[in-house]
Formats: C-alpha cells, structure tokens, sequence
C-alpha cells in the first residue's frame, strides 16, 4: 500500500482570464497591465506580515491589507518582493483596513508588468478562491485527458504493429502540426505534417521548435520534435509530445531487438563464411543477397579489432553500428558484422580503404579513451578466397598494432618481413634474439643507446652510404665515421659481414613491434 498523491498542478489560467471569473465582475486593474498573461496556478491569502516566506511561484495572492494596517510603507516594496518570487498577481480589497494604494506601488507594478488588482468590496474571498481553483482543476483535468487520450491512441498504433511513421502521423493529426522522430545524429527517422510546417522543421533554429528526449533503458535514442505555426504549440501539448516520447522509445526499442536477432544471424553467416565452414559458393553468395550483400565480386576484408583498455562493453554495442554507418556511404552492398571484440566488413575491392577506417573511426570518437585498430586484406576474386583474406586482415590489425600502437590501419600487403616475424610464437626468443644481436644496444639504460640505434638504422637502410647517411641525420661525414667505428666495436663488423647486417635489421624490426 502507498499513500494517494494529491497530483501536481502544472497547468493554469492567464490573469487576463481569472478576471473574467464571475466572482471578479467589478474588478479593476490598477497596474502591470502587461503581466495579464502570466500564469495563476493557485491561489493563497495574506494573513500576516511576513507572508514572503509562504508564497509560491505563479500564486494569486488575495489580501485586504489588514497585516499592513500599521506600516502601510512595507506596500511599496511589497510588489517587487512578489515579483521576484515569481506570482501571477496581487488583488487588493481596500476599504476597512486600507484607504488606498500608494503611487509608488502602482508604478512599481506597471515597470515590473506584475498585474495588480483592485477588488470590489462586496466579494468574498471564498467565492474567488472557489471559481478561480475550479476553473484552474477543470483546465488541469482537460488537459490530462485529451494526454490520456492521446496516449491511448498511440498505444493502439503500436499494438497494431505500427512504427515511428504511424505514430507522428498520430502525433501531427491530434496537434495539427508537423512532427519528426531524430536520432541521435539528427537524422530524421519518421516525419508527418502539413507540408510547409515540415519544410519549417528542417529549416527552424532550435529555439523555435518544442523538442523532447526519446529515452529507453537509460539509453538517449533521440528526440522527437513539433513545428507549426507561432503560438500553435501550447503547454498542454507538450504533455502529449512526450506520451509521444514514450511510445517512440518502446518502437525504437522493438526494432532493437529485431535489428539484435537480425544481426545475430548475419554474424552467424558471415562467420561461416569467413572459416570456410559455409560449402558450396553459388550458395552463398546466393543467401548474401538476401541481406543485401554482394560477395561475387572482386574484394577486400577489413577487421577492425578493439585495442585493449577502454570501456568494452560500451565500445563492443558502438563499434559494428559505426562500420555499418561507414560500409553504408563507401559501399551499400558491402558485409558487415560484428564478433565479440572485432567487426568484418567485406566491400569492394576498389573501395577507399583507409577512408572507409577514418570515417569508422570519427564515428567512434564518442566512446573515447576506446579506440579500434583495422587491418586490411588482398583482394580476394571470389567467394572462395575469402577465409584467406580474413586470416590477412586479421594479422594486418594485429601486426599493425603492434608496429604503430592502438589505432592503427595497416594492408596485410605493406607488413613485410614484419607478418613474418608475427609468426614466432615465442616471444622470448624474440627478445634473446635482440639482446644477442644488439648487445648494450638492445637496452635504453644508456641515454646514447637510442640514437647509436638511429645511426645504425639509417646506414643498414642505405646500404652503408656514408655520404647519404650523413645526409639524413645531418651529421659531419668524420662525425659519421667515428660513430661507425664506434658501433663496430659494440656489434663487430658489420660492415664487411652481410649476414651480420641482416640479423641487425631484423633486431631493429623487432624492437619496432610493440607488445613482443
């Protein structure tokens, strides 16, 4: 058992309109004539001096000055006090306790635009405060049914298999303006409306368009959002706009599940693929059709593999929803899927590749520190070739990870002798083989080491031209001769012993592999 609530007012009447109450017929406004449009809510009684303390935003407050009797000078400050509260109104019914308003009250209220009341005598407070709260409870009332109604209605388009198109067609038929569902890039998913109100909603600024959040299991999904004519969006409508809210989360969340089961099966399949598990090609590629993917053609596999560190649950439901984003633009007949930490895309062969990667990439930056390295195969001629060239992708990201760190995009075709040496499963005999061949080199316990290694790097890559390898490090051709003599005594001769030249360069190579 939980306790009734008594509800929230959250709608009201216009000052302008409480005056028309019946109860009010002979009353007049002193000042603030340009505040009549402001909201009363609710009503309350001034009983004591320091009534301040018990006001509310957008109250009428009533009073027949009695709490002021003895220091009628507390008037003139008494508007602005209530206006920074933010009240609707003061009504006033002098008379008995109160000869007359002072003219700085009525100047105050007239700079403010706070709407000041002078009531006539005959009328009982208790009659105000009855037809103004029940006109106030019957617009409450209104409101909340034609939402209820509204909202019913909407239900109804989703039980009957409706989705976010039906639904602001719904939305725009009860408003009579143009409606849109965005995604959280601003796309828009679904629009309906009168066609000059939805060529207003593309163009509007933001500040003239009434806007609410899709929001799902914590999740922001987008926004949906009403346009019409100035002054024909009204308060109550926002409820409406956001039952509208709620219903479009539920479709969103429907197709989430669909896209999930769907998904489940492309991976399924393109892993089959992938493993050369899936038999016959003419099969395949047959059955690929069905989900809009081309594979009898010339191309190329891109694995795009999550770096270690970062949020991974995050980044793992983010990472195939920013490929497929990419594959879309750079080729709408392209394959992609994701497994566990990695995402496959198959396009065509004469796709922009490192394009294609920077696009996935930018698309990912939200789910920073996590990042993606993305390796790329040969071009495989035909389905069959494709297991081939998921192995290549596969071992470009990783190698390529290792070479440039996370983030990285490398071609299986540009690793050299590095896909080699990503073979060796033993690392330590990597490292045995460094520390032999380099000797002290191998180590940064010296702070010359790294630039000893520089100026061996560069001779081995010019074939031991002196003369070009002072070029490129801008040293002096006898400054250049002391470091080779050098460099000879650490490592012996390699100037004159080819096969102690190769063991240095693949020392070098591998000390270029991060994580080994």
């Amino acid at each position: 058992m939980r306790p009734a609530s008594t509800g929230t007012i959250i709608h009201g009447v216009a000052v302008g309109e409480v005056l028309g109450v019946s109860a009010l017929a002979g009353a007049r406004l002193i000042a603030g004539e340009r505040g009549l449009g402001r909201i009363v809510q609710r009503l309350n009684v001034m009983e004591v001096p320091d009534i301040l303390a018990w006001v509310k935003p957008h109250e009428l407050l009533l009073t027949t000055g009695y709490p002021l009797r003895n220091t009628p000078q507390s008037l003139d400050r008494l508007v602005a006090d209530l206006d920074e509260r933010g009240l609707a109104a003061l009504a006033v019914k002098p008379g008995r306790y109160l000869d007359r308003l002072p003219a700085e009250m009525a100047e105050q209220a007239d700079r403010l635009g706070f709407p000041l009341i002078r009531l006539p005598d005959g009328v009982g407070f208790d009659d105000i405060l009855n037809q103004v709260l029940t006109d106030i409870l019957n617009r409450q009332a209104a409101v909340l049914a034609r939402a209820e109604e509204a909202h019913r209605a909407l239900v109804q388009v989703v039980l009957a298999g409706g989705g976010l198109r039906e639904v602001t067609a719904e939305v725009a038929g009860l408003l009579g303006v143009a409606v849109a569902v965005l995604d959280r890039g601003d796309r828009t998913l679904a629009a309906a409306g009168p066609a000059e109100h939805l060529a207003a909603l593309r163009s509007a600024p933001e500040g003239s368009r009434t806007s609410v959040p899709v929001v799902a299991g914590g999740h922001h999904h987008g926004r949906i959002v009403a346009c019409g004519p100035v002054g024909s969006i009204a308060d109550s409508d926002v409820g409406i706009l956001e039952r509208a809210a709620t219903v479009a989360a539920l479709v969103v969340t429907r197709q989430e599940a669909v896209n999930a089961v769907e998904s489940k099966y492309r991976a399924d399949f393109l892993r089959d693929v992938l493993t050369g598990r899936d038999g016959d090609p003419a099969r395949v590629a047959a059955r690929a059709r069905t989900f809009g993917w081309e594979l009898e053609r010339p191309v190329t596999v891109l694995v795009a593999e999550l770096d270690p560190g970062g949020d991974e649950r995050a980044a793992q439901d983010r990472l195939p929803a920013c490929w497929a984003a990419a594959v879309r633009r750079h080729d709408p007949r392209g394959a992609v899927a994701g497994f566990s930490h990695e995402v496959v895309a198959v396009v065509d062969a004469a796709a922009d590749v490192a394009r294609l990667a920077k696009d996935a990439a930018a698309a990912f930056a939200e789910c920073a520190p996590a990042t993606f390295s993305t390796g790329a195969s040969r071009t495989a001629p035909a389905v069959e070739g494709l297991p081939d060239a998921y192995g290549q992708a596969l071992k470009a990201a990783r190698v390529g990870r290792q070479l440039h760190g996370p983030g990285a995009v490398a071609h299986f075709d540009q690793l050299g002798v590095y896909r080699l040496l990503s073979l060796v499963g033993d690392t330590g005999e990597l490292h045995a083989f460094v520390r032999e061949t380099l000797g002290p080199l191998a180590s940064d316990d010296d702070p010359e080491n790294a630039d000893l290694r520089r100026t061996l790097q560069v001779l081995l890559e010019t074939n031991l031209n002196v003369a070009e390898t002072a070029r490129r490090l801008h040293f002096h051709y006898n400054t250049l001769r002391y470091r080779i003599g050098k460099l000879e005594r650490m490592l012996g001769g390699f100037t004159e012993d080819a096969h102690l030249r190769l063991n240095l360069t693949l020392a070098l190579h591998v000390l270029r592999m991060r994580g080994i």
